[in-house]
């Protein structure tokens, strides 16, 4: 277990992105004997293939003995966290004040206190697309020899008017824009008549900096795909190692825990699945997230390399609606510092096991996968053969706030699902905590799942 908690550090440390967490996925999936099904013609019981979406979302599947259509164990994490994402034409140089710095544009994505994101380091990864089908990786940020980047602030001696402000207007969208850098022209501004500087230099001398390195222009930026996120390495949180501060632990946490389960496993009668899907923190849109045919095209292609009897179509939607699945998404954990925003008796706390979340949602349920008791009890009675321990809790009090996973989306094909995750203190922030004993607790929770008839 110790090894586990590693190499989930060394995951999320290294693994950013989206694409990032998907390529390391395809990596470990192929130690594990795992092969792309593009190229695979026909499927066994115990083969095991999977399905890369666009380099950003990935499902694993592992075949088992029974028909398909009697239904899978499937996992469903996401592996998308909240960021600064680069607007289409990204680069500027402030020429109104004529300050000579430049700036990255961003939009922000996802659910984010903006607050959070000032005055911090921050790391920039992504891909540049060019014209011809170049990709070109960008990862700017994390190695000890890298520059890292930063959104200034307010001082406090002249924020008076800021400090007046409800947390959500403390800082505009507009103005989570990064500093890129500021070269000097101490002698340019004083010699008026000798100036050699002019506006847009400092942002020609990015651009030349990029080319340089990476064989970019400002063209190539129109099909780029950057992210700005917070600069460093997971860490452990106070005494003993029982503590985890990292970034993006929602929802890699549970992704990496899920993967590891079904990479390691092996399936039995039960065809097993694993859904590590994009765009949940925007609503799962997109064709890489999962309010999409994402799952059901996965299915498709699965069930056109077995020797299945009957109508495809129908071979397909019965495999759906007979599966059983974990919505392996995070919980928020218990802060006796803000007790007032939960039902004490219906919380998740950090260092008691993983989390059974019934439904989600907010305001009356809306927006919840309200899971069966019966499917319930029949995870509990697993859990309890193999002594992995589990607590059941909400969000939050009732009104206060909510939030959804990719449960819901799947319950659309009539399967049995149950939001079952690893509590979170301060989640979405720049770096979040988890509990090690909780990340093992859900990998063996997972394991204990794809074991069942």
């Amino acid at each position: 277990m110790e090894r586990l908690i590693e190499n989930y550090m060394d995951f999320i440390s290294c693994n950013k992105t989206e694409r990032l967490c998907a390529e390391a996925s395809v990596r470990i999936a192929e130690q594990n004997g795992y092969r792309n099904i593009e190229d695979v013609e026909s499927l066994k019981a115990g083969d095991k293939v999977y399905i890369n979406k666009m380099g950003k979302s990935l499902i694993l599947f592992n075949i088992g003995t029974d028909d398909i259509s009697k239904g899978m164990n499937i996992l469903g994490a996401h592996i998308d966290s909240p960021r600064l994402d680069a607007k289409q034409s990204p680069i500027y140089e402030d020429r109104f004040y004529k300050s000579g710095i430049v700036y990255l544009n961003t939009h922000y994505y996802g659910g984010i206190k903006k607050y959070q994101w000032l005055a911090t380091p921050l790391a920039l990864y992504g891909v540049v697309i060019k014209t011809d089908g170049t990709r070109v990786n960008i990862a700017i940020g994390d190695d000890p020899e890298d520059p890292v980047f930063c959104i200034s602030d307010i001082l406090p001696h002249i924020a008076q008017d800021q400090m007046k402000k409800p947390a959500s207007e403390i800082v505009e969208g507009e103005k989570l824009d990064a500093i890129l850098t500021v070269y000097p022209n101490v002698k340019d501004y004083h010699d008026k008549e000798k100036a050699a500087y002019k506006i847009g230099d400092n942002k020609d001398k990015v651009m030349k900096f990029l080319d340089d390195k990476y064989g970019i222009n400002e063209e190539d930026l129109a099909s780029a795909e950057l992210e700005l996120v917070p600069a460093g390495k997971a860490r452990y949180l106070g005494f003993g190692k029982n503590l985890i501060l990292g970034y993006g632990q929602d929802d890699r946490v549970c992704a990496y825990t899920s993967l590891i389960a079904l990479a390691e496993g092996k399936a039995g009668k039960r065809t097993n699945c694993c859904i590590l899907s994009d765009k949940e923190e925007i609503g799962s849109a997109g064709a890489t997230g999962m309010n999409s045919h994402l799952l059901d095209n996965a299915v498709a292609e699965v069930v056109a390399r077995l020797d299945v009897k009957g109508n495809p179509e129908l071979v397909i939607r019965r495999a759906l609606a007979n599966s059983d699945m974990l919505s392996s998404d995070v919980n928020s954990a218990f802060d006796p510092l803000n007790a007032n925003l939960y039902d004490f008796y219906n919380s998740s706390f950090l260092g008691r096991g993983v989390v059974f979340n019934k439904y989600t949602g907010s305001a009356g349920k809306r927006g919840a996968s309200d899971a069966n008791p019966e499917f319930i009890a029949k995870v509990r009675n697993q859990l309890y053969k193999n002594d992995v321990y589990f607590q059941n809790a909400e969000l939050s009090k009732v009104d206060v706030g909510g939030g959804g996973t990719i449960a819901h989306y799947a319950a659309e094909y009539g399967m049995n699902v149950l939001d079952c995750g690893v509590s979170v203190m301060s989640m979405h922030a720049l770096w979040e905590v988890t509990s090690a004993y909780d990340i093992e607790q859900a990998y063996r929770c997972y394991k204990a799942f794809l074991e069942l008839e």
